[in-house]
């Protein structure tokens, strides 16, 4: 075993981050902030009490919270600086590469506009970029909604293109599997745009809702999707083709009674391509050097494992082969150093 784990070396470890929701980084100040700006009655007039409002049992009782506090997010400044404050608090955490899911019809369903919410994100997406963070956005589809408001958004969005990297599919699985969605995962295909799906833990037919993500929608990634350990042939077929799983140890334990840290550990062991990620980390409470430090503790694992777990990441980041290299060149780095 290589030197223990220390708050230092998991911080320090450039990663990329492949599963982070921006709007699950609204945190209780920033909330409350936005909604005196705006003139939103949120309920609560305190941080303390807007803290306290963050709490949930399971995905469908996180949702009820997750989605109304976005009512605060209003002009295009307002998604600026929501995305700016996790740029910054990801650079603190080792993130070299941050890929940014957001989900606009939870904006546009209550009148903001999709140029409003992609130029907001991407403006602060550009300022990261300038400050040394490879960054980019995708675009993620809701999928208790119709698939026809998926395709609409879809539409609607693709004049902007060129401020995101690829599609995704999140929200509340149950009855919403990803063939669903089928014709608008070809369409972003046909615009070039890559493509990835939840696949959350423990859901009724997670297995099967698996299999046809990678089997006849063709996932790039898998979101969470540690229920594949149920079928060891679909984990050889991710682990053969490199397809990657970004798993997020804490917000599984708050949503389930397991962070999942044996799958993912087990997975890694297999050869397959897991990741550590951070989710909605406002609402989660950690970043994503917190995850690799609990899931470090909970299942005992060493420096390598971790430096193995950042690899994973960087090699199923939706980069070219230049920045790949240039990126796991800065993990090399820092391992020879540590």
């Amino acid at each position: 075993m290589t030197a223990p784990v220390t708050r230092e070396f998991a911080y320090g470890l450039p990663k990329a981050e492949l599963h982070l929701h921006l709007e699950g980084t609204l945190e209780p100040d920033l909330k409350l902030a936005l909604a005196t700006k705006n003139g939103v009655d949120i309920g609560q007039s305190t941080i303390e009490e807007v803290q306290a409002s963050y709490r949930f049992n399971d995905l469908t009782s996180f949702l009820a919270v997750y989605y109304p506090a976005m009512e605060v997010l209003q002009d295009e400044d307002d998604f600026h600086d929501l995305a700016a404050a996790y740029f910054a608090r990801a650079r603190s955490n080792g993130v070299v590469r941050a890929e940014c899911f957001f989900d606009p019809q939870a904006h546009t369903s209550r009148g903001v506009a999709i140029e409003t919410v992609i130029r907001g994100y991407h403006r602060a997406v550009e300022e990261a970029r300038e400050e040394g963070l490879s960054a980019d956005l995708i675009l993620c589809f809701l999928r208790d909604l119709p698939a026809e408001s998926a395709m609409e958004t879809l539409r609607a969005a693709l004049p902007y293109a060129d401020m995101f990297i690829g599609v995704g599919l999140d929200s509340d699985e149950r009855d919403n599997p990803p063939e669903k969605f089928a014709e608008v995962f070809d369409l972003a295909r046909e615009n070039g745009l890559r493509v990835t799906m939840h696949c959350d833990i423990d859901q009724v037919g997670s297995i099967d809702n698996i299999r046809r993500a990678l089997t006849e929608l063709g996932a790039e990634r898998l979101d969470h999707g540690t229920n594949i350990v149920e079928d060891d042939s679909l984990v050889e077929f991710v682990r053969d083709r490199g397809i990657g799983l970004t798993c997020c140890p804490m917000s599984n334990s708050f949503v389930t009674e397991d962070m999942k840290g044996a799958q993912i550990v087990d997975l890694m062991r297999r050869g397959v391509n897991v990741t550590v990620n951070s989710d909605d980390p406002a609402y989660f409470g950690g970043y994503v050097a917190d995850n690799y430090l609990a899931l470090a503790e909970h299942c005992r694992l060493d420096r390598d494992d971790l430096a193995r777990l950042a690899r994973n990441s960087l090699e199923v980041a939706w980069v070219d082969g230049d920045e790949r290299a240039r990126l796991i060149g800065r993990l090399d780095d820092f391992l020879a150093e540590n």
